[in-house]
């Protein structure tokens, strides 16, 4: 059976709600937020433990909702913005599942079985986490991924 990290983008790896003004942009449909929010963690750090469980078997998804209440063509440019942020940053996920807000995480990825880990920074989606163990990245996610390697 396959070891999952299943890594949420907005407050858990980019720090979108840190963009001024973010919220009146994603009202008025402009990707901009999603375009230049900041890592919340050193990347390399963070990209080194990651390869490094990758070695081990683990698989990495992304698992992302897009905006609330947005047209499609709003969610063509927002799933553009957030994969050239994750390939900017060269983040090393093996899937991605950029789908409407609200979404269930767990029915992205259940097809999966295995042990798998929602890292999410929102508690009431880690609450509703059914498949297996959840990280709160706000805490100390570097040190949870190390404990994972051990």
């Amino acid at each position: 059976m396959a070891n999952i990290l299943v890594f949420d983008m907005d407050g858990t790896i980019t720090d979108l709600y840190g963009v001024e003004n973010w919220l009146t942009d994603l009202k008025a449909e402009n990707e901009r937020p999603y375009v230049i929010a900041q890592p919340l963690y050193n990347m390399s750090a963070l990209n080194e433990k990651l390869h490094n469980l990758k070695k081990k078997g683990w698989r990495i998804i992304i698992t992302s909702w897009l905006s609330k209440n947005s047209t499609r063509e709003y969610d063509k440019k927002v799933r553009k913005a957030k994969r050239d942020w994750l390939a900017k940053y060269e983040f090393p996920y093996d899937e991605i599942h950029l789908v409407k807000y609200g979404t269930t995480k767990a029915d992205c990825t259940r097809k999966h079985g295995g042990r798998q880990i929602l890292i999410d920074d929102v508690e009431k989606i880690r609450n509703g986490w059914t498949l297996g163990e959840t990280i709160n990245p706000t805490n100390n996610l570097l040190a949870d991924l190390d404990r994972l390697t051990s």
